[in-house]
């Protein structure tokens, strides 16, 4: 019997996602992308409330100064953006493509009740097409 081919969030979601709190610092979040090769991390409170979401492209200047001025980087909570998007595990993957064709994060915090339980990125949403196309 063939894999069936998920269509919805949570069966292609990342569940043991990297996330960082608002009192990181930007340099730790910078290797922590790097480290996990993300375009960015959610940023979560102490009971894993969604509060903010942090990219590359939001800490690259800071970093770039802070090295050159041989300054303290600066913290998550500096630079992060309040307002997310994010979805629902139980969000059909066509619908979340649909989304992504106008919206531009590369990576979407999955919430449910509330709190962080992962994230799902735009190639996994990409081959789960890909994957329902060929069942």
């Amino acid at each position: 019997m063939a894999n069936k081919a998920p269509t919805i969030v949570r069966e292609i979601m990342s569940r043991d996602c990297y996330r960082v709190t608002n009192k990181t610092s930007v340099a730790t979040l910078a290797q922590g992308l790097a480290l996990h090769r993300l375009p960015g991390a959610p940023v979560v409170d102490g009971n894993d409330q969604l509060i903010g979401f942090i990219s590359e492209q939001d800490v690259m200047g800071k970093v770039l100064e802070s090295a050159y001025l041989n300054d303290e980087p600066p913290l998550v909570s500096d630079l992060m953006r309040h307002e997310v998007l994010s979805v629902s595990p139980t969000k059909s993957i066509t619908d979340l493509a649909q989304e992504m064709l106008g919206n531009k994060p590369k990576v979407y915090p999955v919430v449910e009740q509330n709190r962080l339980v992962g994230i799902v990125t735009r190639r996994d949403v990409l081959d789960a097409i890909l994957r329902m196309r060929h069942r």
